[in-house]
């Protein structure tokens, strides 16, 4: 017999929890190593009152109680596969424990390191797949399903996802109309880090358009600071600046069409978002000497550091890199602006990590279930270093002003959010260095003249990997 059980908040389940570890640090670079960890807990004492019938075993919210109600699984075992590491795997354990605690299961988590689809490839092959795996990548998502390995969620998880995240996450969690992934985390990539002493100095407030944001790099460059460092050695930097002056400028339609090579990279939305990229990229004085030698971390610390620039663009991650690497404090002497608006409105591009089961258990189910809700994700909102898709997350949690307005940045974007372009694509075209999108961009960023040449290059790149 079965017994429902309600979940504590989510901010009296982390100080129940402290004791596991995690720190309030930002979140550590993944590692290459493969590790296991046994996260079960001692199920919740029987009070004797099991009154559950077969009815109720599966996971449900419970209305009365205000909170999500799930099963006893005491007995049942569970496997879950991620990238994380370090710093991320501890905080993610915390999310892992209170969900074994509450319900009696026995979680295992593996690491995989930085690169999930080689281990697990093999493993569903197998017919030995973990139970659950968080997928960095729609596109690996869309894999496994097209094989077979997926299975659909239950309306149980369904209706977790329906009542906590706008529909475009439904989405990026489905396909060919068959619901099959839960986003957990996410990543804002629109976002626009600066050295607040050199702002201050060239008399510079944070952009609200493009235009504007061209203007204030004039006049940084006029106080005698080169306004931008750009990681030109890492191609998927530079995909990231297209896509967020793409979406804004073409908007949300076009983008979706370009990400399945419906239209063409030659392109007249293209040219504009190519000869946009280019009033910054290929303008006297605008980039820092040696961008296409700068790999991700060096553009961070030539602004942070060094202070050879004033400006770098990427994602919500550029907070690690500064905490990590530089002197400087975020939130201090180091901020962000959102990507200004190029177009009408400004655009949210951003990534992410799905839950995918591998096995239709009810343990599973109930774990899908559990990652779907507020309370799973407030657990690592409050350690720092996450940012969380689901709108129902409470973000007077999130630990400080900065992250609390990244994450609110995302959720505000609603339906208008787009999951990164590149990510989406064949990797022989959006995701291999010094090939496809990340090589035309590289070669556009020296020489951003050569709009014609980018574009040809691009389309031809695109049919091959495609097919069409």
């Amino acid at each position: 017999m079965k017994r429902s059980i309600g979940i504590v908040s989510a901010t009296a389940m982390v100080l129940a929890l402290a004791a596991c570890g995690g720190d309030t640090g930002t979140d550590t670079p993944a590692e290459d190593d493969t590790s296991a960890e046994d996260t079960s807990e001692e199920p919740p004492a029987d009070t004797g009152d099991d009154t559950a019938t077969d009815d109720d075993t599966e996971a449900t919210t419970d209305p009365d109680e205000g909170g999500l109600a799930l099963p006893d699984l005491s007995g049942e075992e569970l496997e879950v596969a991620a990238v994380w590491t370090g710093t991320e795997e501890e905080r993610f354990n915390l999310v892992l424990d209170a969900f074994a605690q509450e319900t009696g299961a026995t979680i295992q988590y593996t690491s995989t390191g930085d690169d999930i689809a080689p281990v697990l490839t093999p493993r569903v092959a197998g017919g030995n797949p973990p139970d659950v795996a968080m997928l960095p990548q729609p596109g690996l998502l869309s894999e496994f399903a097209g094989q077979d390995a997926l299975q659909p969620l239950t309306t149980d998880v369904e209706a977790n996802i329906d009542a906590n995240y706008d529909a475009v996450w439904k989405d990026l969690g489905s396909v060919d109309g068959e619901l099959y992934g839960v986003w957990f985390k996410a990543a804002n990539k629109s976002t626009v880090w600066y050295d607040v002493e050199a702002l201050d100095a060239a008399g510079v407030t944070a952009p609200a358009t493009w235009d504007d944001m061209v203007t204030a790099s004039q006049t940084v460059s006029d106080s005698g600071v080169t306004p931008w460092s750009i990681a030109g050695a890492d191609g998927w930097t530079l995909t990231d600046w297209f896509e967020n002056v793409y979406l804004s400028q073409a908007g949300a339609e076009m983008y979706d069409q370009l990400t399945n090579h419906e239209i063409p990279w030659t392109d007249p939305s293209v040219e504009e978002a190519l000869n946009t990229l280019a009033q910054i990229w290929g303008a006297d004085g605008f980039v820092v000497p040696g961008a296409l030698q700068n790999d991700f971390p060096t553009s961070v610390t030539t602004v942070f550091s060094s202070g050879d620039a004033a400006m770098v663009y990427e994602g919500d991650f550029v907070a690690g890199v500064i905490n990590d690497e530089t002197d400087s404090v975020v939130g201090e002497d180091a901020n962000f602006f959102p990507f200004p608006a190029v177009g009408d409105a400004p655009a949210v591009v951003g990534g992410g990590d799905v839950a995918v089961a591998f096995t239709d258990t009810e343990a599973t189910m109930a774990l899908m279930t559990y990652l779907a809700s507020p309370e799973a994700a407030e657990i690592w909102v409050t350690e720092g270093g996450f940012t969380s898709p689901n709108k129902s997350v409470d973000t007077s949690l999130y630990p400080d002003d900065l992250s609390r307005g990244i994450a609110e940045g995302l959720i505000a974007a609603g339906d208008a959010f787009r999951f990164d372009m590149s990510d989406q694509m064949p990797s022989a075209f959006g995701g291999t260095p010094g090939a496809g999108m990340w090589q035309d961009l590289t070669d556009f960023l020296s020489d951003p003249t050569d709009v014609q040449g980018t574009m040809d290059s691009l389309e031809a790149n695109a049919s091959e990997a495609y097919g069409r």
